[in-house]
């Protein structure tokens, strides 16, 4: 059973950081493209970041100057930092993975259930 399970989610204050992890399971973790993304209460999803299947160990990308996202194959596990944390940032996060490559249009085939964010003001 191909399981994403994030974690790392909560009430945050402005100016913070959070890191959130997403344990996966149930598939070849590093012949999957695995990524980030985050939807706010009532706007559209947005993708953060997608890595795309890679055999490396250890991968690591930035978005924005304050995301960034690592990938580790050898824990099956895909991170997600942020920094200085802003209002509009208050989110539920999810990972999602796709084989052989990042989806278009975030057409994942298989999503965790989420892991919300909240940034107090």
């Amino acid at each position: 059973e191909v399981q994403l399970v994030e974690s790392g989610g909560g009430l945050v204050q402005t100016g913070g950081s959070v890191r959130l992890s997403c344990v996966a399971s149930g598939f070849t973790f590093d012949d999957y493209a695995i990524g980030w993304i985050r939807q706010p209460i009532g706007k559209e999803r947005e993708e953060i970041r997608c890595i795309g299947r890679s055999t490396s160990t250890y991968q690591e990308a930035s978005v924005k100057g304050r995301f960034s996202v690592s990938k580790d194959n050898a824990k099956n596990t895909l991170y997600l930092q942020i920094n200085s944390l802003k209002p509009e940032d208050t989110a539920v996060y999810y990972c999602a993975a796709n084989p052989f490559g990042c989806p278009r249009r975030y057409e994942y085939r298989y999503w965790g259930r989420g892991t919300q964010v909240t940034v107090s003001s």
